[in-house]
């Protein structure tokens, strides 16, 4: 899973650095299978549940989910999470950020970093013998002392040899409460943060979530393991390609 959780890191670098006026969602959706098929992995997102894309790239009051196209041109002052996940030798690894066009407003640039800075705060609750219900409180009380929301209708999950695998880990919660974390779980954690209120709804394609009141959001995500040390982020990037995976290349 660390080395999934490489690729996935990766790929997101390289999406990042591809994220400019101009460009479509489906260029960067290109880019995503590209990356992630040239070090060995393959797609994780890509016709699960029918979903028809390797990449959700969600704009501005698009929250998550969004289809990659090629008429969703990118322009200066949006935002747009970029949410990817691999699969490799049977396991899974995903992650999500959320990147600047351009140059942005400073209430969106507040939006982004308290999106991502709420990640962080969920990643210190994570050891041994801490529950669900502190990692979902660390979320909710640093984003709403902010004056943000946190969506409830979509939540963080466990991951392993599936996507999407239980406990689900909600971004709003009780601290001392839930499961109780032990050695050896993996959590995808992601937090979705909204401007205004945190209620979603889902549009006819049947996958883009956006915000009912228009206001924006931002999402980040990674795919973290409790250790006795503590908890070990899979997905993170330090700058140094990982490869293709073993020396192989998926078609």
């Amino acid at each position: 899973m660390r080395e999934g959780g490489l690729i996935v890191g990766q790929v997101l670098h390289i999406l990042s650095r591809a994220v400019t006026p101009g460009v479509s969602t489906a260029e960067l959706d290109r880019i995503a299978e590209a990356e992630i098929r040239h070090r060995g992995a393959k797609p994780a997102f890509l016709n699960y549940r029918g979903y028809p894309a390797t990449l959700c790239s969600s704009v501005n009051s698009e929250v998550v989910h969004g289809i990659p196209r090629k008429d969703k041109v990118l322009r200066e002052g949006d935002i747009i999470s970029l949410d990817l996940g691999c699969v490799l030798r049977g396991y899974y690894a995903d992650a999500a950020i959320t990147v600047p066009v351009g140059n942005i407003s400073e209430r969106s640039r507040d939006l982004v970093e308290v999106a991502r800075a709420s990640l962080a705060r969920a990643v210190e609750q994570m050891w041994p013998g801490k529950r669900i219900g502190d990692i979902s409180n660390a979320v909710q009380k640093f984003v709403e002392d902010r004056g943000y929301s946190v969506v409830r209708e979509f939540v963080g999950h466990g991951i392993g040899r599936a996507l999407h695998e239980a406990p689900a880990v909600p971004n709003y919660g009780k601290a001392g409460s839930g499961m109780r974390l032990s050695v050896g779980m993996v959590l995808a954690v992601e937090p979705m943060v909204t401007m205004r209120k945190p209620e979603v709804r889902v549009l006819a394609d049947g996958w883009t979530a956006v915000t009912v009141d228009g206001s924006w959001a931002a999402h980040f995500e990674h795919t973290i393991a409790i250790t006795e040390g503590g908890p070990q982020i899979l997905t993170a990037y330090s700058g140094e390609d990982p490869g293709p995976a073993s020396g192989q290349r998926s078609s």
